[in-house]
């Protein structure tokens, strides 16, 4: 391996990679990006892109860069024309009947109280039979926000290129530091069997005045209903089905999100159709958050299994990349 000690080389170009590539660059190391696809045509930019911990675990480190994803990302809405990051009053609510948010160990509770201004709903304000809180947090337009990512990351020295690697023996012969941000592709680079696709489905329409955002997500539901107001339509979900691999937007279970979503939201029902979109998150039983050193002697830190969380754990994650990296031990 001729690469020189400070050379980095990050897989994977969705919001986990380019943000964990940011960290590193603006920490002063050469870092190359290296992906198969475009950001635009990532998982990543067909998320919804609200700030939410929303299927991941661990759950007590989740809430902990989710609280900072938070941070970063509520400074960035100051800047929505650059960055995509807004803040957007909304609703999150669950069937009371699973425990909720009024549960006594919600694994929630952190991120419950530490998000600025966050509150119990009233039962006016979630439907009959349901729990759940009002916040103002981060809602975030992923193809505005991956392109600024991506000139964040050139602006601070790092490159992007489009490639695809075999292995992580491969890479690592590459550069002394491999960071493996592949998301889905962890299951064959690594190769990772526990990496699995959960796949989802939603529907973007004209925005017929809808103001805030709107969640109702049981734990564990293949199914659930979000209203999420952006600024090229309303994005509307959803599905959660473990296993799927279809990318094929089924026309059935898009009729079925939208009639979900107007028995919250009326105005919605003849909504103008603007494009549908199938997304598989990256889901896994535990987040891989954790360093090794690779056979050929490149020191490697992987990153991935983020489900349906990754823009809000993406910077918190990214901290964490970085300390790994400046702790890494000797060859």
């Amino acid at each position: 391996m001729t690469s020189e000690a400070n050379d980095i080389l990050v897989i994977g170009g969705g919001v986990i990679g380019l943000t964990s590539a940011i960290a590193l660059a603006e920490d002063g190391h050469r870092v190359r990006l290296v992906s198969r696809d475009p950001a635009a045509d990532s998982t990543s930019a067909v998320a919804g892109g609200l700030c939410w911990p929303y299927r991941i675990r661990p759950r007590t480190p989740a809430v902990r860069w989710s609280l900072r994803g938070f941070e970063v990302l509520a400074e960035l809405a100051d800047r929505p024309w650059e960055t995509g990051a807004r803040m957007v009053a909304g609703t999150m609510t669950e069937p009371a009947a699973t425990g909720g948010p009024e549960a006594d160990a919600d694994p929630l509770a952190a991120w419950y109280a530490a998000v600025p201004g966050l509150r119990r709903a009233r039962p006016d304000e979630v439907p009959e039979g349901h729990t759940g809180w009002r916040a103002r947090t981060p809602l975030v337009d992923m193809p505005t926000h991956l392109h600024y990512l991506e000139q964040r990351l050139r602006a601070a020295g790092g490159v992007v290129e489009r490639a695809t690697f075999t292995s992580l023996a491969e890479a690592g012969q590459e550069a002394a530091t491999v960071v493996n941000c592949s998301g889905l592709g962890a299951r064959e680079l690594v190769p990772d069997p526990q990496v699995h696709p959960v796949q989802g489905q939603l529907v973007v329409v004209a925005d017929p005045g809808v103001e805030e955002w709107y969640v109702s997500a049981a734990s564990g539901a293949t199914d659930t209903t979000y209203v999420l107001p952006q600024p090229y339509g309303v994005v509307i979900g959803g599905t959660a089905h473990e296993n799927a691999w279809s990318t094929e937007p089924d026309p059935a279970v898009a009729e079925a999100i939208v009639a979900r979503a107007a028995r919250r939201f009326p105005v919605l029902a003849g909504a103008e159709v603007l494009n549908h979109r199938v997304g598989l998150r990256p889901a896994r039983e535990a987040v891989r958050l954790e360093g090794e050193r690779l056979p050929g002697g490149a020191w490697c830190v992987h990153n991935y299994g983020h489900g349906g969380a990754g823009v809000t754990v993406a910077w918190g994650c990214a901290d964490e990349v970085r300390r790994l990296v400046r702790e890494a031990p000797a060859a």
